[in-house]
């Protein structure tokens, strides 16, 4: 396995993430202030700077402005020019002496200008405010300020810096998109991971994470290599315990079939006791059992089965034909509601004997009725086998499928087998990529749900 870059570790992509999501979202914020301040903020232009100049010589040259009523008829005159200039002369404690009432743009450029080491101008709103501009008269400190309207057009962006409520909100969205597409890069691998271990669970040992996955360069991606190689290994052990076992049984039918070529060897020498009766019911039980035993082998390798596509009413048309047959003989009444037109790909034996297993269980465990029901719907082929018989109880209905597991309680034990009849059913389903599972049905009896998927292979 392949070493992870420290730079691709999930602990590294967490706090970068994180990081630079805080990060970009406060540096946003706290920059749209000074993007318009270093907007609005200029250098005095030269024909603003020499409109200070008038207004100094024009108080340098009558003193007696500043200590008169003229300093009110100087802005007013100023103010009804073509562009109106309105002046501000403050003393040196920075009041100002010709305005009973200070606007608040010149309050805030007073404060501005105090940072300034020279002068400067400020755009607001509906405003530009400019200065200030050193004078002395009479061994008096003044500055001198202007205001003149005007309107320059913005970035669109800077209009976030007065809206803060939206600033806030177009933030709050901005990291979360940035925390949702972290949560997303991680979560969907895996998901994946969660999907393949659910489809190993189920007994589908072929399932492995996929390339996109394992080709991550994280601890998730050495996880997916980790759990397709423990799939790996898992379905050798699997498919090498199934071959085992079909090769015991195999080995042990030829000892079997000299037992019974040996008993009848004895009963043709007129050697017939109850003995070898019993001898031989034994055996040919034991040679139904190694016979089970080797078709669970063969449906769970699924050896030398070839894949068709035909109507499912025609593949079942023998097995159906005998257990309608078989609930004859019992008096019992078999219903069949199947579509002459559902036809899908399949494996035809292994499907013939899941089925059979399952309507000769349910005709021998029914008390009148048993319900055999297939359509598609979506995606898939549903088969529901039903009978109206006693049940199971709900602890052992997953169990019931398991090799050599017959229930206690529900249903009997003296009626024979050795239960690996559903368990050969489930097998065969599963090598069609499809679903099993047993439920009871109210008011009474079991029922059967095969799910086949029709685009699975």
């Amino acid at each position: 396995m392949r070493a992870t870059a420290p730079l691709n570790r999930l602990f590294f992509k967490l706090l970068i993430g994180f990081w630079l999501c805080s990060s970009l979202t406060i540096a946003l914020v706290l920059m749209l202030p000074m993007i318009l301040q270093s907007h609005d903020r200029a250098p005095l232009e030269a024909r603003l700077q020499q409109a200070l100049h008038q207004v100094v010589e024009d108080i340098q040259q009558s003193p007696d402005i500043l200590t008169t009523d003229k300093l009110y008829q100087l802005q007013r005159q100023y103010s009804k020019r073509d562009r109106p200039l309105r002046i501000y002369v403050a003393n040196d404690n920075g009041q100002v002496i010709n305005s009973r009432k200070v606007p608040r743009s010149l309050r805030q450029f007073l404060l501005m200008a105090e940072d300034a080491k020279q002068p400067i101008s400020h755009q607001f709103r509906n405003e530009l405010v400019f200065g200030p501009l050193a004078f002395s008269v009479n061994q008096q400190s003044y500055q001198v300020y202007g205001r003149v309207p005007a309107n320059h057009p913005r970035p669109w962006f800077l209009y976030f810096s007065e809206n803060k409520l939206l600033t806030a909100s177009i933030a709050i969205l901005f990291s979360g998109l940035l925390c949702g597409l972290l949560a997303w890069h991680l979560s969907k691998p895996l998901n994946s991971l969660k999907y393949s271990a659910n489809a190993l669970a189920k007994g589908d040992f072929s399932h492995r994470a996929d390339k996109a996955t394992t080709g991550r360069n994280d601890e998730i991606g050495q996880l997916a290599q980790a759990f397709n190689s423990m799939a790996d290994s898992i379905e050798a052990m699997m498919l090498n315990q199934q071959r085992l076992m079909g090769d015991i049984s195999h080995e042990l039918r030829t000892p079997l079939t000299r037992l019974k070529l040996s008993l009848a060897l004895a009963r043709k020498k007129g050697q017939d006791t109850t003995e070898l009766t019993r001898i031989e019911y034994e055996a040919t039980q034991l040679d139904d059992l190694i016979g089970e035993l080797l078709t669970l082998s063969r449906v769970t390798l699924n050896a030398s089965e070839v894949r068709i596509h035909a109507e499912l009413s025609e593949t079942l048309s023998q097995v159906l034909d005998d257990a309608e047959f078989e609930a004859e003989q019992q008096h019992k009444q078999l219903h069949i509601d199947i579509d002459d037109q559902l036809a899908f790909e399949h494996y035809p034996k292994p499907l013939c004997r899941a089925i059979e297993n399952v309507l000769r269980n349910a005709i021998r465990y029914a008390q009148k009725h048993v319900n055999v029901v297939a359509a598609l719907k979506g995606e898939q082929v549903i088969i529901e086998i039903q009978d109206d018989g006693k049940g199971i109880d709900e602890k052992e209905l997953s169990a019931i499928f398991r090799p050599f597991y017959r229930p206690d309680d529900a249903r009997d034990r003296n009626s024979g087998g050795w239960g690996l009849g559903l368990a050969i059913t489930q097998a065969a389903i599963h090598i069609h990529k499809g679903n099993i599972e047993a439920m009871n049905t109210s008011p009474q009896g079991l029922l059967i749900r095969i799910a086949l998927p029709l685009n699975r292979y």
